[in-house]
């Protein structure tokens, strides 16, 4: 499991950046995770949690507001200019209305992060102990899971998490192993799960195969988007990590390559040098192994050495590539990512008012097919529309009874074909 992009909370301060979520991991959550974590390391061939993909469900709208807007012109609004013109409006109404309630939801989140903010440029007005700055952060924290629930990140099971921090993908050079127990706390939410090749953006040279052929990543399952809380014991270092306190480490096929080009050298070296050296200059053969002993362990550090600086350069690229917001940026960058998908969904909760269907049967559960289908049949992926969640948006713009009342049956129609016209 991949990350793009990041939220940190670390050390002293706490750091926020937006590039999947572990509730705060208090003690026993946290030995819980650990516990699994030995499991999978103990596997010869870790599989797959099983579940993981059950416990997920994605409901994030995979377009934009500008794009859903466009085509649910194009499907069901094109009929007449007076049609389009006054859905647009209602759609200009709901951002309007959206504005003034986000933004203050994130001047709020401001006020409370700022004290707590490392990169603030302002003169730092007082101190915080240790335990006011744990306590403000899981403050901001509580503050923020109603803001990660409306923008469609999900948590992940500690399975799930367990599997990702140990198991690493066959392709992958870069490797890390992290140690649970350097860390406070570790929160993880995701959205935009996808299969298919991971794109690596990074400035050095692109890999080739054996024969000169270019690489071709792997198929593999990862998130679209990522966000990381975690704050480390006693830390107070400014850390560019997507995990703070990680350690790069070399696979194992790469170990045993190195390995064995040291032992099939060595030998070279000592057959061809070393007898002769042992024969013409009178040598102990014991000194003559304690020097050659001590050559090959200079050697392998060596060659390690400059695997393990290739492999940290590597990680550098990829998180000065994959993190795009730090600390208050994420603060940002997660109210505008809420207020958008609430007007996605009230968008859409608009567009697909139920059919007839019994009283007992919640409102939103009545239209909830159709607009997954309509999202599947555009984008290729299920999503999980939150209906419930929809319905409570129309109810808080006035909008329930006027759009879930109408005895109205849309059908799905494949892109480009446009309706009847009256």
């Amino acid at each position: 499991l991949k990350s793009k992009a990041l939220v940190r909370l670390r050390g002293k301060g706490s750091r926020l950046a937006l590039g999947a979520g572990v509730v705060g991991l208090p003690s026993r959550g946290k030995a819980s995770l650990v516990a699994k974590m030995v499991k999978y390391r103990k596997m010869r061939r870790p599989v797959e949690p099983e579940n993981w993909t059950v416990d997920y469900r994605e409901r994030y709208i995979p377009f934009s507001k500008d794009y859903l807007v466009d085509a649910l012109v194009k499907e069901f609004h094109s009929s007449s200019q007076a049609d389009r013109a006054t859905f647009l409006a209602f759609v200009s109404q709901v951002d309007s209305s959206l504005l003034h309630r986000y933004h203050s939801i994130l001047e709020q989140l401001q006020a409370l992060y700022a004290p707590i903010n490392p990169d603030q440029d302002t003169l730092q007005e007082f101190s915080l102990t240790d335990a006011e700055r744990l306590a403000k952060e899981q403050e901001v924290l509580a503050r923020m899971d109603p803001l990660l629930d409306q923008a469609n990140f999900n948590s992940l099971s500690e399975e799930t998490l367990a599997y990702a921090l140990v198991v690493h993908h066959p392709q992958d050079e870069v490797q890390v192993s992290v140690n649970l127990d350097q860390y406070e706390y570790i929160r993880f939410w995701a959205l935009g799960q996808r299969f298919g090749p991971l794109r690596v953006m990074t400035t050095l040279q692109n890999q080739r195969g054996f024969f000169g052929t270019p690489w071709v990543p792997p198929d593999r399952q990862y998130f679209k988007r990522v966000v990381v809380a975690a704050r480390i014991k006693n830390a107070h270092l400014m850390l560019e990590q997507l995990l703070p306190a990680i350690k790069v480490r070399t696979s194992i096929f790469y170990r045993a390559l190195l390995n064995g080009m040291l032992i099939v050298s060595g030998l070279a070296f000592f057959v061809n040098v070393g007898m002769v050296v042992l024969s013409d200059l009178k040598i102990g053969t014991t000194s003559l192994l304690l020097f050659f002993a001590a050559f090959m362990a200079f050697r392998a550090w060596k060659v390690f050495g400059q695997r393990r600086n290739i492999h940290s350069l590597e990680l550098v690229h990829m998180l000065y590539y994959r993190s795009t917001s730090n600390n208050s940026e994420l603060l940002d960058a997660l109210v505008l990512r809420a207020q958008e998908e609430h007007a996605k969904e009230v968008i859409l909760g608009t567009q697909f008012p139920p059919p007839a269907a019994p009283a007992l049967s919640p409102p939103g559960h009545r239209y909830l097919p159709e607009v997954q289908a309509w999202l599947h049949l555009h984008s290729g992926l299920d999503v999980t529309f939150c209906a419930d969640r929809a319905c409570r948006h129309l109810r808080e713009l006035g909008l329930l009874g006027l759009f879930c009342s109408a005895p109205l049956v849309l059908v799905v129609r494949p892109p480009g074909v446009r309706p009847p016209k009256h």
